[in-house]
């Protein structure tokens, strides 16, 4: 049987929360150590596994430690490329946990300390990233010890003062997370930095993002979609690593993980009713319930008028203060219209009003949703309706503005969103 030890970044400091003992997915447990139980500063590291002395089985482990790794085809290729089982989540957790989504870290009984640097990110590697995607990425992700969730190639990045990127090694804390085009789908750079402006426009909160150009090629143009991690901060940092100061790590976990919903379930199914759970855990946990919950409820009337119909429960996350006391909602994240690839599923990702066909939601579906989830429909439907006022000014601003820096395409994708949402 393996052991894993599990440590938690709290106020600057790593702190050693527990274990995952196992051989495998089906018998794996987690357990808080006595020491850190018998702490005054003792928090849980997600909601769904409170503190407690007896150990948590293989489900619940399962549903938030698996939550932290790749999903799809990265999953896959980093499985293939080490000879590993993919469905084997302890040795993906042993190959990539020094750097995860919030500020959990895993080492395995056989971990090897590797000196924590930031190696400077090439232009040629960094267009071979745009070029081919998911196997690079697949490579770096191993190379850097970094696990990040999603099913798209996605690797973590540092970036400098001078705008230049680096690949953080070991432990060392990176401050981006990079992401190339799907081959499936075109423009979706563009499309997603079109998307997540329109939200900035319209009043959402989100980190800042960016385009990076890696060259032009006899197909196109190589991109990459980079944005600024928000469970990272430099308030507070004392640490340099390779010359550079080194952010702290803020704890996070999507809602899937504090629900208990396997990510295998990360859209919703008949009688899930995923809108009204996270409306309650909010009212439960968040310090400021009000306030979250109405941002909660504009993400979600925004992924209805933009057209994103991937916005499921590990889209939408919960982030914590640097000691663990608080939890707030997170800022909102891969955002795209989805709507205008007609390969892509038309079903939102979670029922809204009773309707989970992006087509035929409308207005009164969100005024079912606001009876359903318990909060006054008055002040909620007037949100609702002064988005809905705003968006199409937004959407065509941030189509200006992108246009106007050489994405020309971002006119057609804004045409498109208009086209199938004119009679909504």
């Amino acid at each position: 049987m393996r052991r894993l030890d599990v440590s938690i970044e709290i106020n600057g400091r790593m702190r050693e929360v527990g274990s995952i003992s196992g051989d495998n997915e089906y018998n794996a447990s987690f357990t808080y150590s006595e020491d850190y139980l018998s702490s005054d500063t003792a928090r849980p590291i997600s909601i769904a596994l409170p503190l407690r002395e007896e150990s948590y089985g293989p489900f619940e482990t399962g549903i938030f430690f698996e939550g932290l790794l790749p999903e799809g085809f990265l999953r896959r290729k980093i499985s293939e490329n080490n000879r590993a089982d993919s469905n084997d989540y302890l040795t993906l957790l042993e190959m990539l946990g020094a750097e995860c989504l919030g500020a959990v870290q895993i080492k395995g009984e056989g971990f090897v300390a590797v000196q924590p640097e930031y190696r400077e990110l090439s232009s040629s590697l960094l267009h071979d990233i745009a070029a081919e995607g998911a196997s690079i990425s697949a490579d770096l992700v191993v190379e850097s010890h970094l696990s990040l969730t999603g099913a798209s190639g996605k690797i973590g990045v540092y970036r400098d003062e001078g705008g230049r990127w680096f690949l953080p090694v070991g432990s060392a804390p990176s401050t981006h997370i990079m992401k190339q085009s799907h081959i499936r789908y075109d423009h979706i750079v563009q499309n997603e930095q079109l998307a997540m402006r329109t939200a900035e426009l319209v009043g959402i909160d989100v980190p800042r993002t960016i385009i990076v150009e890696t060259g032009r090629t006899s197909a196109g143009d190589n991109l990459l979609f980079a944005a600024e991690r928000y469970d990272r901060t430099m308030d507070g940092s004392v640490t340099e690593i390779s010359g550079m100061p080194a952010p702290r790590r803020l704890h996070q976990e999507d809602f899937g993980q504090a629900l208990g919903i396997p990510s295998a379930d990360k859209y919703e199914h008949s009688g899930g009713a995923y809108m009204k759970r996270m409306f309650d855990l909010l009212a439960e946990r968040s310090v400021s319930p009000i306030e979250d919950q109405m941002k909660l409820w504009d993400i979600i009337v925004f992924h209805y008028l933009i057209g994103n119909t991937d916005g499921h429960i590990k889209n939408l996350s919960l982030l914590y203060d640097s000691r663990l006391r608080s939890v707030r909602l997170a800022p909102a994240y891969d955002i795209i219209s989805t709507i205008v690839y007609k390969k892509h599923s038309s079903e939102m990702a979670f029922s809204i009003g009773g309707e989970i066909e992006w087509s035929r939601i409308g207005r009164e579906n969100f005024i079912k949703a606001a009876e359903d989830i318990g909060l006054n429909s008055r002040i909620l439907m007037t949100r609702f309706d002064e988005m809905k006022s705003r968006f199409n000014d937004a959407l065509s601003r941030a189509a200006e503005e992108l246009a106007e820096t050489g994405y020309e395409e971002v006119n057609a994708i804004a045409a498109k969103i208009r086209e199938l949402s004119a009679d909504k």
